[in-house]
């Protein structure tokens, strides 16, 4: 049989994989390569965030869901075309050569950085769980600290202070969700009091979300301004150094979280290929998804996603006229790529990617949302649109279990609130039990060197 080999369980990864183990049963080997046992929804991130969502509720296992797939955990150190060879990292450090027949880049994209000083040793990102759940604990564990601090106390003040950089989709629904938790935990700490809690969000543009009309952006801004949340339009981090945000306008925010949410980058490992990338790291793909190079076709590779860079055929895309690396796109792509390979197996014509787009919604905290349909001549501001965010996206994630589980939370969070449980202590496990173990007695030459060792500093005492 034929060999698939799939490069990245994300949206474009899980989709393709889950479709093409039904459709070409029995015709090819599926195999998907992926670092994680799971794809993360990652719409749903800021709602982890929050604590509106369970974190393992967006987490889509392959194991459960691909049966019949080959999944490799492991990570992808590079890639041949000309050999036919993925070349692969697994979880124990073994390196060893993945061949294919056809093999499909779904890669995705890691955050975007610049040297800034501070930001690499401070800042933490939006792409996975572990960051969502990091910002939730983190936003908690400050209030149970500042709480037990006179209010006098600058460290207090610190505590209470939270930046987030980047003005995009995912820096603006995780800026609001994080206000909306502290919203919820005023509540439970009668010590803190709303006006010394400190939000900003830090934009270089004159404007954020970009993808939406800027009289709504603008609206946006006013109903965050009035929940006690700043932005700051037109405004550079110049500095992070010592966890102390300083900004282009002189103004200076010393905190404990900072989130890092300007812009995305493909994934670097792309760089460790044959294959040919644009100038932004991208891989060049065709509208049909298969790649291409400065000489024409590349045989049996095809590329979906954040990774790649697919012509937008609506003239509704970025700049350059590629396809935004948005979920929408992901999964439209990974469903005509699938059509597509399935028709070059089969000898039948290609078909070509266009999408004309539907139209952005986002969450904004509770009871606040943002929705502008795909020509921007409509859309709405307020409960509206925060309905019609988890009604798209809670049809978008995949399989009927996970929805079940993602509604569920709401619907306890509508009944009961937000859950303000921390779950901090999970990154040290062991901690407890290693505290109070039992040890072996030292040795007694272990005791006698110990004395000797102690013997000089009790006579010059």
């Amino acid at each position: 049989m034929e060999s698939i080999v799939i490069l990245g369980g994300g949206e474009a990864g899980f989709t393709i994989a889950r479709t093409l183990q039904t459709t070409l049963r029995g015709k090819a080997k599926i195999t998907l390569v992926d670092q994680r046992s799971h794809m993360v929804y990652q719409p749903f991130l800021a709602e982890v965030a929050s604590g509106s969502i369970e974190p393992r509720h967006i987490e889509v296992p392959y194991h459960r869901h691909l049966r019949n797939c080959e999944i490799v955990c492991a990570k992808v150190e590079g890639i041949s075309a000309a050999k036919h060879e993925v070349y692969l990292v697994n979880l124990d450090g073994v390196a060893w050569t993945l061949p294919y027949d056809r093999l499909v880049v779904t890669l995705g994209a890691v955050t975007k950085t610049f040297p800034t000083p501070g930001i690499a040793d401070y800042a933490i990102g939006l792409k996975s769980v572990e960051e969502a759940v990091h910002i939730r604990n983190k936003i908690i564990m400050n209030f149970n600290r500042a709480s037990s601090m006179y209010r006098d106390n600058p460290n207090r003040k610190r505590l209470l202070t939270f930046v987030v950089v980047g003005g995009g989709f995912s820096g603006m629904e995780c800026f609001a969700e994080m206000r909306s938790l502290a919203t919820q935990l005023l509540r439970d700490y009668p010590a803190i009091d709303d006006s010394e809690l400190e939000f900003h969000l830090v934009e270089a543009s004159d404007h954020i979300m970009p993808e939406i009309p800027r009289a709504r952006s603008e609206r946006v801004i006013a109903e965050l301004e009035c929940r006690g949340a700043h932005v700051h339009l037109s405004t550079f981090v110049n500095s992070a150094e010592g966890g102390v945000v300083k900004t282009s306008d002189g103004s200076e925010y010393p905190t404990e979280l900072i989130v890092w949410t300007a812009g995305s980058l493909a994934n670097p490992v792309l760089k460790n290929s044959d294959l040919p990338l644009d100038g932004r790291g991208r891989l060049r793909c065709r509208r049909d998804l298969r790649v291409e190079g400065d000489d024409g076709i590349v045989p049996d590779v095809w590329g979906a996603g954040d990774c790649c860079n697919v012509p937008d055929a609506s003239g509704d895309g970025l700049p350059d006229g590629t396809c935004a690396p948005t979920a929408q796109h992901a999964m439209r792509q990974a469903k005509l790529l699938c059509a597509n390979l399935s028709a070059a197996l089969d000898g039948r014509r290609l078909y070509e990617y266009y999408h004309a787009n539907a139209g952005m919604v986002a969450g904004l905290g509770a009871g606040l949302g943002v929705f502008t349909n795909g020509s921007k001549s409509h859309g709405a501001n307020g409960l509206l649109a925060w309905i019609a965010h988890r009604g798209y996206h809670g049809l978008a994630l995949p399989t009927v279990e996970r929805k079940a589980r993602v509604y569920g939370d709401w619907l306890r969070s509508g009944i009961f609130g937000t859950d303000t449980a921390t779950t901090s202590e999970f990154a040290h496990p062991r901690a407890f039990f290693t505290r109070y173990a039992a040890r072996p007695a030292p040795k007694p030459a272990d005791a006698a060197a110990t004395h000797d060792d102690k013997e000089p500093e009790q006579k010059s005492a």
